[in-house]
């Protein structure tokens, strides 16, 4: 081959190249235009068209679909809807599933093995087990609010199991007529090649179905999901819609419901309920006209659609109203009224549901992992009316298939009240101890803006970025809490002698564990031949009951027990009432005397306050924890510990004045000159610098930087932080963070912010140019440096790219082929060589 390429063949390859990226970006482009402008424009279109009510928009539907009107909120919208019938997809895939592992409910499928086994095995008590084991899995919770739901009691269950068998023998008569076709079905279910469906899996990848791989297949896949799309709308959403609307509208409720200001979402939500009694029915007519292929498809689509509603009033209603109801319970607090409720509902509907729904998740979510904390402290079956989320044998989803409405509603409506009292408990009653013991401290002030001197943006990025952080990852606040949970649980066991009701003994647990495990042994031993359809079902068991007993420990009941409990649970709500007067007031007044040094008579926002006051609580506690872990040790160890931590502390307050102050605040001057400064102040002003505000920011986007790095490849930079982060502040190393780190970061800023100001103002007035030409360099000097360093990168990055070019160019024409060589290292083939020569060496 020649010394160098022709320049013929590096302009063909060039060119092949051009090629080449010319076919893919217009390949590209098709594939992006048919998944992001075709599919979701014809999605959002067709909906409107369906939703308009009038016959002349379906005649002209063509023509809308080539409309240029409206093509982002249009595209946007589709998007939507895209993803709501993909969701709905996935929902009723998935819950064909359920029903075929987890079986259909018994009313359902009486007759088919697979499903009458599993039907029976859900609603059958564990073998080997005792009294609140048997309780356990007939009780399960809704989620989200499942963990703290008061459970069935045993009359309850009587009564189910006594309709479970009335259901039973009123299905045994048309079981034998069920039997064929149901097992039909069942071996319909079962009749697949798994290789075929492995083989077809293996072929459709992502890339194919995207059209990704350069070809043309997706085509197909587009216009299968704009047929989805338009299936789901009709079916999930049209349909029920309108049976809605008929029905508010012949019962005379319409204007009700469009003062809602959410008309189309319960209309739907009504033509959904409507459809369900519908199937009801339906499915009873089919039953006695021994239609069984209907009856079978109007059960399946009535699970369906209960499932869809029970999720809804899970998800959606539950939260919704626990968050109304803590708002409504909190108006006093923050000196509103239910006027002003009503008026912000008013301007903003949408809004404010989102933040009164989302203030109900946090709520309920707070609430299951406090149960889950009690789960640990108290003895297991205590909390036996609370279903445990932890139970591997818990699944949601079965209980809304198998349990029937009613029990549903019960649940929803008990899990309402316990809800709705605690919000009373701990907020309500409260905010009026406090009013009428300390009329001056209420309300909170909550405005939305801050007359101190102080920048409102900078208090709520150092409170985003500082105090919360540090709450949260080092505040040890589930320890701390659940040790005070096991303290007053030992404290109220022994004024009301139930500490072998709260806590258990430890020797009766014992000896009931080994009891547990041999009936556990025995009864697998018994059951040694599996039932067809259970396996999942029993393996969930297994892995339940392989620790010995979870739902229940035997506990000695002492005399006048039912007074106890009820003195136990006066106990618990006065307990609930101090904690949250405390937690209402003293961080707030802490926060309000420590601000007050600051910002002096004037009035901040009490969330910064609370904050404030959190914190130095926090480092109040951590330290009295502290020490009085060290007060065994003796003084000699104290004294020691002190030295220590004074010394780690000393180092920690040096690297943060460097790494959360100095290198922040170079960083958001340098973003302020480069970025802030030439958009926001013309050439004829003079720019205003704060320096606390440019500190804040810098927090922000050191933050942003330190992630994207830690994300990024391989370099010394995000080596460094990972070294520093792995040391912790216990094992901080002051020299190598400031050799490594600190110094580096600091010079090349103070070198970005330095040069171009003394250029600026050094070396251009000595050429001798204008007053306006030095304020022009003066102020648009670190844009164009920053200009000219991208440039720098992206022309370094081309010629990197042109370099692998030349080389495959060279290669596709002169290689002729590759050979893998053996590598040996120098040192082995001189394996033979004195021991003098190898000692020099080392």
């Amino acid at each position: 081959m020649p010394s160098r390429l022709p320049i013929q063949d590096i302009f063909a390859g060039l060119v092949t190249s051009i090629g080449t990226a010319i076919r893919y970006w217009f390949h590209y482009t098709l594939v992006a235009f048919a998944w992001l402008g075709v599919v979701p424009l014809t999605a959002c279109r067709i909906y409107k068209c369906l939703f308009t009510g009038s016959v002349s928009s379906l005649l002209t539907l063509p023509l809308d679909m080539l409309s240029t009107d409206n093509l982002l909120a249009d595209c946007l919208q589709g998007c939507f809807v895209v993803t709501c019938t993909l969701c709905a997809f996935i929902s009723l895939v998935w819950l064909r599933e359920q029903i075929v592992h987890g079986g259909a409910p018994i009313w359902l499928e009486h007759a088919a093995p697979p499903f009458n086994a599993a039907g029976h095995h859900h609603n059958e008590a564990p073998a080997g087990g005792n009294g609140a084991e048997n309780v356990a899995p007939d009780q399960p919770a809704n989620p989200p609010a499942e963990n703290v739901v008061v459970g069935e009691n045993p009359d309850a269950q009587d009564d189910q199991a006594e309709e479970e068998e009335e259901d039973n023998e009123e299905e045994e008569d048309a079981g034998g007529e069920d039997a064929a076709d149901a097992n039909n079905g069942a071996q319909d279910d079962m009749n697949w090649n798994a290789l075929e469906w492995d083989r077809a899996a293996e072929e459709l990848t992502w890339e194919r179905m995207l059209g990704l791989d350069g070809s043309l297949v997706f085509l197909e896949h587009v216009f299968w999901v704009v047929s989805l799309n338009t299936l789901f709308i009709l079916v999930f959403a049209f349909c029920p819609y309108h049976i809605g609307h008929f029905s508010l509208v012949g019962l005379g409720f319409e204007e009700h419901v469009q003062a809602s200001h959410f008309e189309g979402l319960i209309t739907t939500i009504v033509g959904y309920i409507l459809l369900a009694i519908t199937l009801i029915i339906c499915h009873g007519l089919a039953t006695l006209v021994k239609f069984h292929r209907s009856r079978r498809l109007l059960g399946v689509c009535y699970i369906v659609v209960k499932v869809s509603l029970l999720v809804v009033v899970e998800i959606g209603v539950f939260p919704l109203i626990c968050g109304w109801w803590l708002d409504i319970c909190s108006l006093e607090m923050f000196d509103a009224t239910l006027k002003d409720r009503e008026l912000s509902f008013q301007s903003a509907p949408g809004t404010t549901m989102f933040l009164h729904w989302l203030v109900g998740m946090v709520y309920v979510f707070y609430f299951a992992s406090f149960i889950l904390l009690l789960r640990e402290v108290l003895r297991p079956g205590v909390l036996w009316f609370l279903r445990n989320l932890n139970d591997p044998d818990f699944n949601p989803v079965q209980e809304m298939i198998h349990l029937p409405i009613y029990r549903h509603l019960r649940r929803f409506i008990l899990s309402v009240i316990v809800f709705g009292s605690i919000v009373l408990l701990m907020l309500w009653l409260p905010i009026r101890i406090i009013k009428s013991l300390l009329p001056n401290f209420l309300p909170y002030n909550v405005m939305l803006y801050s007359d101190a001197p102080v920048s409102e943006l900078s208090l709520e990025l150092l409170l985003l970025q500082v105090v919360l952080p540090a709450l949260l990852e080092q505040g040890h606040t589930r320890q701390w809490l659940k040790g005070l949970v096991r303290a007053w649980t030992v404290t109220a066991g022994y004024l009301l002698d139930l500490h072998s009701y709260l806590l258990g003994d430890q020797e009766e647990n014992e000896n009931s564990a080994n009891q547990q495990v041999n009936n556990n042994q025995h009864a697998r031993n018994n059951n040694a031949i599996p039932v067809v359809g259970e396996g999942l079902h029993a393996a969930h068991q297994a892995i339940l009951q392989q620790g010995g007993p979870v739902g229940f420990q035997p506990y000695r009941r002492p005399l006048n027990f039912p007074l106890r409990i009820f003195l136990l649970i006066v106990f618990m709500c006065i307990t609930l009432l101090i904690a949250s007067l405390i937690c209402l007031t003293l961080p707030v007044f802490a926060g309000r005397w420590l601000m007050s040094f600051w910002t002096g008579t004037a009035k901040i926002h009490e969330l910064y306050t609370a904050a404030c006051g959190l914190y130095v609580c926090w480092l109040t506690i951590r330290a009295v924890t502290v020490l009085v872990a060290w007060m065994p040790q003796g003084r000699r160890v104290i004294f020691q510990k002190v030295k220590e931590w004074s010394l780690m502390i000393m180092k920690t307050l040096i690297v943060a004045v460097l790494l959360a102050g100095v290198v922040p605040l170079l960083l958001g001057l340098l973003f302020e000159l480069v970025i802030v400064a030439p958009l926001r102040v013309p050439l004829d002003q003079t720019p205003l610098f704060y320096p606390w505000q440019d500190w804040a920011l810098g927090v922000l986007h050191a933050k942003i930087i330190a992630a994207i790095t830690l994300m990024g490849p391989q370099w010394w930079l995000k080596t460094v932080i990972e070294q520093v982060y792995a040391n912790g502040i216990r094992n901080i190393d002051l020299h190598y963070i400031i050799r490594k780190l600190a110094a580096p970061v600091i010079s090349v800023l103070l070198l970005s912010l330095c040069v171009p100001y003394v250029i600026a103002s050094g070396v251009v007035p000595l050429l001798g140019v204008t007053a306006e030409m030095q304020n022009l360099v003066h102020r648009r000097i670190y844009p164009f440096l920053l200009m000219v360093v991208v440039l720098m990168g992206i022309l370094s990055f081309q010629v990197r790219q042109f370099k692998r070019l030349y080389e495959h160019i060279k290669n596709d024409k002169y290689l002729v082929g590759q050979r893998l060589v053996n590598y040996e290292r120098k040192s082995g083939k001189q394996g033979t060589s004195p021991p003098p020569a190898q000692s020099s060496q080392e």
